[in-house]
């Protein structure tokens, strides 16, 4: 059975109750397949089915996207950080050559 999911594309589904019946059947197709399955529960997506594979590369995807975020938000600090120096000493300056013109 196939369910439009709102990413526009198909994926295989399984009913809840289906995967505990042939829950061997559907793991060994999942292994022969590599395609993922979504599990519904009175026609709402419930959970997906990953090969172990698939799941790792995610896994290790994520990590490495939340290191890249990590790395941007530290240069952003350390911007942030140089702007506000830039706008004291501009400050500084400022002040400094209003007082050489009075």
């Amino acid at each position: 059975m196939k369910v439009p999911l709102k990413y526009h594309y198909d994926m295989k589904t399984e009913l809840v109750t289906n995967l505990k019946r042939h829950a061997t059947r559907i793991l060994s197709d999942l292994r022969d397949s590599g395609e993922s399955v979504l599990i519904t529960e009175h026609g709402k997506p419930s959970a997906y089915l990953v090969d172990v594979e698939s799941f790792e590369f995610m896994q290790n995807r994520l990590r490495g996207l939340d290191g890249i975020v990590r790395g941007e938000r530290n240069v952003l600090a350390v911007f942030i950080l140089h702007v506000m120096r830039s706008e004291r000493l501009l400050r500084s300056f400022i002040l400094e050559q209003r007082d050489l013109d009075s």
